[in-house]
């Protein structure tokens, strides 16, 4: 199980979870070249511990349990992981959003 950034990052970037993530699994960083053009932060399930402690850090309550994401976000788990499995390219064409390029 892990961890899933949905809709309410969109814009707002903020990223006081990335600061505490103990596994780096949260990106981009803002020292990260993806950063300005992502439109928000995304989860790499295949790296997530499922710790939690991203969770009480988020000042929009973006973060949500794999199994407790809205029904209205349900894509955002996807697009979290495709953000880390697709080419920047495919990720673009699938969700008209930049993907990642580093």
């Amino acid at each position: 199980m892990a961890f899933v950034i949905a809709e309410p990052c969109i814009g707002v970037k903020d990223t006081a979870c990335v600061n505490v993530c103990p596994v780096d699994c949260i990106h981009p960083r803002q020292d990260e070249g993806d950063f300005a053009n992502s439109a928000q932060l995304y989860i790499d399930p295949d790296t997530c511990i499922d710790c939690g402690a991203c969770v009480p850090e988020c000042p929009v309550s973006a973060i949500f349990p794999l199994e407790d994401v809205p029904e209205n976000w349900q894509q955002y788990i996807e697009m979290n992981a495709d953000w880390y499995k697709l080419s920047a390219e495919e990720y673009q064409a699938k969700w008209d959003q930049p993907g990642k390029t580093e």
